[in-house]
């Protein structure tokens, strides 16, 4: 299968599983959700740490060699700078639990207008991400196709607690059911658009590839450690960290197992 079709295929198949499987889980009781989105978030922690530690980051210094192993560490640190100011400014913005501390404050504080501004903000927030989960995908299977199955189970991984999210704030927002699923469809394959772009943009500078290789570990592991991570850590009782360790675990294993099961 030529590459180009490996990229489209596994990012519209992440963006569409990823928008179904949110639209199906929304549609769950609410004690069900309750329970599940903290153990999804933890399997989404270790299938990010997993992909990026396991998989893109060996990859990327493999790729250029022991001489350049301090220009792999730069390109990681200026990543994860770069994620850091993309956050601050709202448009890296995550929202791993049916609704964020963040955006209800601001629900009950702001009028019905503003909730639907909100909600489109969401959307913007959420496209650009797409975007950049489909360069990331891009980048690794440019490397090398099972490096890039992996990538695509990671960003799988941790789209489902997020796109559940995003479907919560647009219906807060005042859209109907299927305006928002359909919406929320629609911008999950955005991811599409931003994997065809990276694929002619990085094909001609194919030596760029392993420091794209390593700005999607540090977007990955940026995300687990300053994201997700946090959020676990407001549960302290011993069995809710059991089972949060447990999960993780779980999504470790899942990327360890799939990068030689992929070849």
């Amino acid at each position: 299968m030529p590459l180009l079709a490996w990229i489209v295929l596994f990012t519209a198949l992440g963006g569409a599983l990823s928008a179904v499987a949110a639209s199906a889980f929304l549609l769950a009781p609410g004690v069900v959700r309750q329970r599940a989105v903290p153990h999804l978030v933890s399997f989404a922690t270790g299938a990010l740490l997993g992909a990026a530690l396991l998989g893109l980051l060996p990859h990327a210094v493999q790729a250029v060699g022991a001489e350049a192993i301090h220009a792999i560490a730069l390109t990681m640190l200026v990543g994860l700078l770069v994620f850091f100011v993309l956050e601050k400014l709202v448009l890296w913005r995550h929202c791993h639990h049916e609704t964020c501390d963040g955006h209800v404050h601001e629900a009950h504080a702001s009028a019905n207008g503003r909730d639907a501004a909100s909600a489109w903000l969401i959307l913007i927030g959420d496209g650009f991400h797409n975007v950049i989960d489909g360069v990331l995908i891009a980048a690794a299977f440019m490397t090398d196709v099972h490096l890039g199955v992996v990538t695509a189970i990671a960003v799988f991984a941790h789209e489902i607690p997020q796109e559940v999210g995003d479907l919560a704030i647009l219906l807060h927002g005042g859209m109907s059911r299927a305006k928002a699923l359909t919406l929320n469809l629609l911008t999950s394959l955005s991811s599409v658009a931003g994997g065809i772009a990276a694929y002619f943009a990085l094909a001609p500078l194919e030596e760029l590839l392993p420091y794209a290789v390593a700005l999607a570990a540090s977007s990955f592991l940026y995300i687990a450690v300053a994201d997700l991570i946090p959020g676990l850590h407001r549960r302290i009782d011993p069995a809710s960290a059991l089972k949060q360790l447990i999960f993780i675990v779980a999504g470790v294993a899942v990327i360890y197992a799939s990068h030689p099961l992929a070849h």
